[in-house]
């Protein structure tokens, strides 16, 4: 029997982890209810994200605003810098088809299986950033060569991504009217 006491620090992140995956959850009949982009909405606010509507200029970044915002407001736009989004609330992306540009800057929960699930957005994603997400590997930046009508990918400070020269050279070749940066790689 382990009678070891854990340090405060340890239980506070078990349940920080333990919160952000309940925020994480997809909630199927929250969609239903108010539609895909709305739902998503609510998601990445509860998450730290950010999000712009579709014809509007300024970002949503109050979760409570949301109660005076229409249910037929479409997302274009998604920062989620410092966000604590997971993996498992990714599906709420599959309805927003309206979706142009996504910043990652600093999501520690972001990892190569999110990558591969941006994929649903292969149609309508031009515009993608990834910067000091730490838990991406060269798995996760491969996965972006399915996002076929990306027009912009911009890449830095990620330090699990070990073969930078061959990532690039797959995603130019698959992506050949993306404009590519990697901001390590250029030095």
């Amino acid at each position: 029997m382990n009678l070891t006491k854990k340090s405060p620090l340890h239980c506070t992140r078990l349940f920080y982890t333990w919160l952000n995956t309940v925020f994480n959850k997809v909630d199927y009949s929250r969609i239903k209810d108010v539609g895909p982009d709305r739902a998503a909405a609510e998601w990445l606010l509860k998450c730290g994200a950010s999000v712009k509507w579709k014809n509007y200029d300024n970002w949503v970044t109050d979760y409570n605003i949301l109660q005076t915002q229409s249910f037929k407001n479409v997302i274009e736009e998604i920062d989620a810098t410092e966000s604590c989004i997971m993996h498992i609330g990714f599906p709420y992306l599959s309805g927003l088809n309206y979706l142009r540009r996504i910043k990652f800057c600093k999501c520690i929960y972001l990892e190569d299986t999110c990558m591969t699930m941006l994929s649903v957005r292969k149609d309508s994603l031009h515009h993608l950033d990834v910067i000091s997400c730490g838990n991406i590997t060269d798995k996760g930046i491969l996965a972006i060569a399915d996002i076929r009508k990306l027009q912009s990918l911009y890449l830095y400070d990620l330090p699990e991504v070990k073969n930078v020269s061959n990532c690039i050279e797959v995603l130019q070749k698959t992506l050949p009217e993306c404009k590519i940066t990697f901001r390590e790689y250029e030095k």
